[in-house]
């Protein structure tokens, strides 16, 4: 990758190559209507350390809003098409091991929450079945139900996928159709007189490089983008845990990505091995190169949880773990795309509080339509819009992990 860009000025620049970035890069190359120029700037080409690779992988329809479910029906969709749509000859058939997610519900509270959720759900077509414990405890003989009330699963376009076959595609092609990526930090953002437009945006090397439009597509560090142009967005990184763990008796069936009332979530990983996360109670915003693991958090909260729902789990052996950082939305954990209020060409991608991954191709799509005609064409996805941030009004999702 290099780091010096190779024109003077672009159309569009995008600050930040991870999955929002290239998504977003990629679709504007699919847009039949935009001819413009596109530079990706991006701080960390290894992307060790971004949120794009330290994801879970997976997508839910599960959610409580109509838009997060389409949002995803359309992740699935692509996923599923994704060889004959990046036009790369080499590029893999892809599909979605559906295990679903199990959601169980501790309280009659949330139990409520979960039959809310599925009128939702089914009403815009996707397949959630409610299960009472005994159902569970029928399907799904190795979980622990005496505590639940009641459960919520999708087995339909709901499990895991290859989030970095595509990432990796949507770069690989967008560089091959005239997306330049370089490697670099962008520093400041000059403004035009009024404050109305973002001119240029001035990288750490010293390099200033025009732009038409700006995107902020920085994951966790959302919030340190906007303010080199003078703006607020109420996004922080938020530490979450993860650890793969090997079970001394494998379960008899695929384990759905299961939400214990706790907050833990556990699934299938494959070859007897599982996957596991979580956060802890006390759950504050941290420094950005904050990765840092809390054995005390496995030790005393994340096992014994696992081992009480699910009793094989008692004996098993960790072969990894690290900590990655949600891009959390302190207003109502929900993304923010689109245009500032006042700075017209400055435009967020921000904050979506762990559901990026499963959500970026249709918010790749969305933005590159803002972008090329200055409205969403497909999915309108106007009720994330920057507005509701200004106003203090949240787009409430009830089920967030």
């Amino acid at each position: 990758m290099s780091t010096t860009p190779a024109k003077a000025a672009y159309d569009v620049v995008i600050v930040g190559g991870a999955m929002m970035g290239a998504s977003t890069a990629w679709f504007l190359t699919e847009n039949p209507d935009f001819d413009g120029s596109v530079l990706v700037v991006e701080r960390d080409p290894t992307y060790a350390a971004c949120s794009t690779t330290h994801t879970n992988s997976c997508m839910r329809q599960q959610y409580s809003n109509a838009i997060n479910v389409r949002i995803s029906q359309f992740a699935a969709e692509f996923v599923k098409g994704f060889h004959e749509r990046i036009g790369l000859p080499d590029a893999p058939r892809l599909g979605i091991r559906s295990f679903g997610y199990m959601y169980l519900a501790g309280t009659e509270d949330f139990a409520a929450t979960l039959r809310e959720n599925l009128a939702v759900q089914h009403a815009a077509g996707a397949e959630t079945v409610l299960m009472t414990p005994e159902e569970i405890a029928r399907d799904y003989p190795f979980y622990h139900v005496d505590d639940i009330v009641l459960g919520s699963i999708n087995l339909r376009d709901e499990g895991y996928w290859d989030g970095s076959a595509v990432f990796d595609g949507w770069r690989r092609s967008a560089r091959a159709r005239g997306v330049e990526f370089v490697a670099g930090e962008v520093v400041a953002m000059p403004k035009d007189a009024g404050g109305t437009r973002v001119e240029s945006v001035t990288l750490a090397s010293g390099e200033t490089v025009a732009c038409g439009a700006v995107v902020n597509a920085s994951g966790p560090r959302a919030a340190r983008t906007a303010a080199m142009a003078g703006l607020d967005i109420p996004v922080e990184p938020r530490k979450r845990y993860s650890w793969v763990f090997k079970a001394e008796k494998p379960l008899s069936r695929d384990l759905p990505l299961t939400i214990d009332p706790s907050g833990v979530h556990v699934r299938e990983n494959g070859g007897g091995t599982y996957q596991c996360g979580g956060h802890a109670d006390h759950d504050p915003a941290v420094a950005y190169d904050d990765f840092a693991m809390d054995a005390d958090l496995w030790q005393d909260h994340v096992w014994p949880v696992l081992a009480h729902r699910i009793p094989q789990f008692e004996a098993i052996r960790v072969t990894s773990e690290w900590a990655g950082h949600y891009a959390y939305n302190t207003l109502d954990h929900n993304a923010v795309i689109g245009p500032h209020t006042e700075v017209e060409n400055f435009h967020f991608l921000n904050g979506f509080s762990g559901h990026g991954l499963q959500q970026s191709p249709a918010m790749g799509r969305g933005m590159a339509e803002l972008l090329t005609h200055g409205e969403f064409r497909t999915l309108d996805l106007s009720p994330f819009g920057y507005g509701r941030i200004a106003r203090g009004e949240a787009l409430v999702e009830k089920a967030v992990i």
